[in-house]
């Protein structure tokens, strides 16, 4: 694995880790940091698998747009694209008042 690559998969790694943590917060978990992390770590292994397939990407929060550009090396996950697009909606909507995961 590419040193960078090895960065984004830790970076990942974090955001998992932090969504976790989350969870598992007995009072008052806050519901839209975990959704907001979970996003972020399947940005961010989706950049890494990118990156190691030396494929350019540009700054996004959309996983669909990422899934795009992956789809020629790894065309099966397609069908992952639904879970993707909801996903996606937790990068930005849910960071700001209106709109809360509870």
């Amino acid at each position: 694995m590419k040193p960078i690559t090895q960065e984004w998969v830790n970076k990942a790694e974090g955001d998992f880790a932090t969504a976790q943590r989350e969870l598992q917060v007995q009072q008052t978990p806050n519901y839209d940091a975990v959704c907001f992390h979970a996003q972020q770590c399947i940005e961010k292994y989706l950049k890494a698998c990118l990156q190691e397939e030396n494929i350019a990407f540009t700054k996004t929060h959309d996983l669909s747009a990422l899934l795009d550009l992956f789809l020629p090396v790894q065309p099966a996950w397609a069908s992952l694209r639904p879970v993707l697009d909801a996903l996606t909606t937790y990068a930005v909507e849910f960071r700001y008042p209106g709109v809360s995961a509870n």
